[in-house]
């Protein structure tokens, strides 16, 4: 994974740095495993959600929530490679599995 400043920046201003790295390594083994690249600011866009998803998790804050059926144009692939992260992640509600999944659907579709 080629990281751009942004996504190196991101991931040292991170509260959980060690976790963060963890979530990504463990999300690009799976985007790899579905035959899902990200262009570089897709990769850096997730890694900020990823590391926003991670400092909620952390804060024990949970995301508003969020209607399923706005998703319903997700594929079942891409909600489950983010319903596997944020359990991975811990600690968040399954509406953190909507939205994360459109980061895995943009991406497929490159």
């Amino acid at each position: 994974m080629r990281l751009s400043d942004d996504a190196q920046a991101i991931i040292s201003k991170s509260c959980d740095k060690e976790k963060l790295i963890a979530v990504m390594k463990a999300v690009e083994e799976k985007m790899d495993a579905a035959q899902i690249t990200p262009t570089e600011l897709q990769w850096t866009v997730l890694i900020n959600h990823l590391n926003e998803m991670v400092e909620r998790a952390e804060r024990g804050e949970k995301m508003s929530g969020v209607d399923p059926e706005l998703f319903s144009e997700v594929s079942p692939e891409a909600l489950g490679i983010a319903r596997e992260v944020v359990n991975e992640i811990g600690n968040l509600t399954e509406d953190e599995s909507y939205v994360l999944s459109v980061h895995f659907e943009t991406a497929k579709m490159n």
